[in-house]
């Protein structure tokens, strides 16, 4: 029985009905239906009809021969054989006097829509997006497959992810991360500032110079001289270190991911970006694409003020080849999916052919996100017999697989160039190290600018100052800088060596000297200037920085 018997039998045993088999008005309307389809079969018997048709590689397009008579080529065609052995009619192939599929401003005139509204084709053998503009002017068949229009671009060098030494951490880290080094150090400065103003122990604040020098040093690890007593200046100068630490942490765990297992990413991946990030792009003249664009009731209709701002174009070509400048000089083109397949699939054996090396031939890559997906079937002039004639066969044919087999019969198993080459041999390129280059070339042009102020101040301002002063006043600041550098020691250095062994040592180190084992570590016991005693350990030549007690 036939789907539509299984479907009726099923209603009529859940009431009252008799078996749909049993029943005579049933079995009137079915062979009615039935006997009007052989009635257009045989009508159709020995037929000469006239199909059109349209360039669109690899699933429908126009050869001329050598008698200058037309054929058409691809899927649709050996669909459209299946159905002339089928059905037993010969046929001959027009086309259309542009190659678009319904006009670019959504009239008929030169398309293959026009030629079915004019009934001046028996049928459009072509996949034809079943748009609701196309249904106002033909009929079309069962579903043959689901189109997925897909953006083709060119294989950009670097991840969008980022490249180099940015790229374990997005940009607003990296900001926080700046705007961070440049708040801590006055934060230390004000904080040191309050508490000695409100605590009175002789510790004194921490003037911004060295706070800043402090937390640059500490963000590239290294050390400082200044050694805080306060338990509230070492929490401060403790929670930059723990800062730092993570911070260190999480990105030198990035910057491995990223180098060597990272995911290639594009900065189009949906048809948004093109909008946001003002991609030019291009599409066939008078295609699907062009028609809902310019439609204000799809949702991509946003996409026409590109085409207004000349930022999108549709372009009338011969072959899809004629695409690929268009590519390479940096724009995205909007196909479906099996003609881009196809077009990157024998590019990369041109370039095999070609010898070029195995790392550049995939110059092409296709969005992870398609553009947009349409239901695509024939088309028939409106009321035309031969959709119900052809529609079962078509039905069969989807369910079957056959269609689908048809589209990618001629491409590889695999994914065609893929958007991750996973290439085994990672290695660091320029643009991997771009980040250390500039970074060196920041740092010496700050250091020269600065060396320059300093020049320049030092010689040219003070200098035209001290000139104005008399050398009695010269004299007195002289004499009162001396004083109070000798009297502002800095503590938190370590000792020099010869303060503690050397000709004017503190200690009272002779051949009486001895050493004594506390705790299970040797220690030497010396006398000071003063006459007290003291334990210096002996151990590596660090302990030679042994500080006395204040």
């Amino acid at each position: 029985m036939t789907g539509l018997e299984l479907i009726i039998s099923s209603i009529c045993n859940a009431t009252f009905c008799e078996a749909v088999y049993d029943n005579p008005i049933t079995e009137t309307l079915l062979s009615k239906q039935k006997k009007e389809l052989l009635e257009i079969a045989e009508d159709v018997n020995g037929k000469h009809l006239k199909i059109g048709t349209y360039d669109n590689y690899p699933l429908s397009w126009v050869h001329t021969e050598d008698d200058g008579k037309l054929s058409g080529r691809g899927v649709a065609f050996v669909v459209l054989e299946i159905l002339r052995e089928r059905f037993n009619f010969t046929f001959d192939v027009v086309a259309p006097a542009k190659n678009y599929e319904i006009g670019p401003d959504g009239r008929t005139e030169d398309s293959l829509i026009g030629l079915v509204n004019k009934s001046e084709v028996d049928m459009a053998a072509a996949f034809l997006p079943i748009a609701y503009k196309y249904q106002q002017f033909a009929d079309f068949s069962s579903i043959l497959d689901r189109g997925v229009w897909m953006m083709m671009l060119q294989r950009p060098k670097e991840s969008a992810a980022g490249s180099g030494l940015l790229a374990p951490f997005e940009i607003q880290v990296w900001y926080l991360i700046l705007a961070a080094v440049l708040s801590y150090g006055p934060c230390i400065t004000f904080l040191t500032y309050l508490r000695s103003k409100l605590v009175r122990d002789g510790e004194k604040n921490i003037s911004l110079s060295p706070s800043f020098w402090f937390v640059y040093g500490a963000l590239l690890k290294q050390g400082t001289t200044l050694a805080p007593e306060a338990n509230t200046t070492r929490i401060l100068f403790t929670t930059w270190w723990l800062f730092i630490i993570l911070l260190s942490a999480f990105y030198t765990a990035n910057l491995t991911a990223f180098l060597t297992l990272s995911k290639f990413t594009l900065d189009v991946e949906n048809p948004e970006d093109l909008y946001k990030k003002n991609y030019r792009w291009v599409a066939p003249e008078g295609s699907a694409v062009q028609y809902v664009i310019n439609d204000s009731n799809e949702d991509l209709h946003f996409l026409s003020k590109m085409v207004t701002n000349g930022r999108a174009r549709f372009l009338l070509v011969n072959g899809d080849r004629q695409y690929l400048p268009y590519v390479t000089g940096g724009a995205v083109l909007v196909k479906e999916q099996t003609a881009i397949d196809h077009l990157m699939f024998e590019d990369y054996l041109k370039k095999t052919k070609d010898n070029v090396p195995e790392v550049k031939r995939c110059t092409y890559v296709v969005a992870p996100n398609p553009f947009m997906e349409k239901l695509r079937g024939f088309a028939f002039p409106k009321q035309s017999k031969l959709k119900l004639l052809f529609d079962p066969v078509l039905t069969y044919l989807l369910q079957s697989g056959i269609v689908t087999y048809l589209e990618h019969r001629d491409l590889p198993s695999t994914k065609i160039c893929p958007l991750d080459l996973q290439s085994k041999d990672r290695k660091l390129r320029n643009s991997d190290l771009s980040m250390t280059y500039m970074l060196m070339g920041v740092g010496l042009a700050t250091a020269i600018a600065v060396f320059g102020g300093e020049m320049i101040i030092r010689y040219y301002v003070r200098i035209k100052i001290k000139k104005n002063r008399g050398e009695k006043c010269k004299m007195k600041t002289s004499k009162s800088s001396k004083h109070k550098r000798f009297r502002v020691q800095d503590d938190s250095h370590p000792p020099p060596y010869d303060s503690l062994f050397g000709i004017n040592s503190r200690y009272k180190m002779d051949a009486k000297s001895t050493s004594k084992i506390i705790n299970g570590r040797e220690y030497w016991v010396v006398g000071t200037v003063s006459g007290d005693t003291r334990l210096i350990p002996v151990r590596t030549p660090s302990a030679f920085l042994y500080q006395r007690d204040k």
